[in-house]
């Protein structure tokens, strides 16, 4: 438990050692990429814990706000990004890539960045698991005007199995939160947050699997990479919150801006055809940098948002 509790306090230093353990040594990374589904089935129960299903569900009117929210940000932020691609006629791998991340549902992990910014993590786990139990209805209009992304029953196939995922391992988390650990002591979530932080720490490393080779093997397109992903994740994250803030949702706007930019594209490696995904690898693994120094670089952006 001490250990624990002084992972929680160090949690933004256990990220970034994650970060450089999956660049410097790809082996590892490699290695460690069978067990992502496992390590964010962990990470999705030690958030259900630590929420508790009465702060993650809310009000029924918290339940229809993420329904639009899904609809605004799986729907309407794909279709306007492809109608200015086509606008413009610009195409090819970084267009496809922010195509598919607009049309993704928000990453496992959003919780846990969530909290820690020092922010309420519950809105952030009832867009996960709303956006992604809608992903079957919100991908139709985008693959339909995007025909060469793939088969829309390999998308269906993947978000079933993701969304499996996440309600078994929120399930259980919820369940003990309920009957075991029903009013948890400061020390107890203190661990709990610490927990947290060691699994997102452990996760990045086989996430980064692609970006360590790409330093060596073309280091021009890992820097224009980088420039994208950072640009597209950050840039919907100062969008969302900016816009909750100036509408009087400042408490929302840490959360719901999280998840704006940082969605679960890596669900579509799984659904849709190589030759779709293959030239995205890059892009993804390069996204998760952005994805996880949120709490670092966007702390300060996001502190104090807990006020209503």
């Amino acid at each position: 438990m001490t250990l624990l509790r002084l992972a929680a306090r160090h949690g933004r230093a256990i990220l970034i050692a994650g970060l450089v353990a999956g660049i410097a040594f790809p082996g590892l990374a490699f290695a460690m990429r069978p067990w992502i589904p496992e390590l964010v089935a962990a990470m999705l129960f030690v958030a259900a814990l630590r929420i508790g299903p009465r702060a993650a569900f809310g009000a029924a009117r918290d339940f229809g706000a993420a329904v639009g929210i899904a609809g605004l940000y799986q729907v309407v932020f794909p279709l306007v990004a492809i109608m200015v691609f086509m606008a413009f006629g610009w195409s090819g791998v970084f267009a496809t890539a922010i195509i598919l991340m607009l049309a993704a549902s928000p990453i496992s992990g959003s919780p846990n960045i969530t909290l820690m910014t020092g922010n309420d993590p519950a809105p952030a786990l009832r867009q996960l698991v709303i956006g992604t139990a809608l992903l079957p209805v919100t991908v139709i209009p985008i693959f339909w005007l995007t025909p060469d992304l793939g088969n829309l029953a390999d998308v269906f196939a993947a978000a079933a199995r993701l969304l499996a995922l996440i309600l078994a391992a929120t399930g259980l988390g919820f369940a003990i939160r309920a009957t075991i650990v029903r009013d948890p002591a400061p020390q107890t979530l203190a661990a709990i947050d610490g927990a947290s932080a060691v699994l997102m720490g452990v996760v990045v490393v086989g996430l980064m699997s692609a970006v360590g080779p790409a330093i060596f093997d073309d280091p021009a397109a890992l820097a224009l990479a980088l420039v994208v992903v950072f640009a597209a994740n950050f840039g919907l994250q100062f969008l969302a919150a900016t816009t909750l803030r100036a509408t009087g949702r400042r408490h929302l706007a840490a959360p719901l801006g999280i998840v704006a930019g940082n969605r679960n594209i890596a669900l579509f490696i799984a659904a849709l055809p190589a030759t779709v995904t293959d030239p995205l690898l890059l892009f993804i693994g390069c996204y998760q940098i952005p994805m996880y120094l949120t709490p670092i670089l966007l702390g300060r952006f996001y502190r104090g948002d807990t006020a209503t």
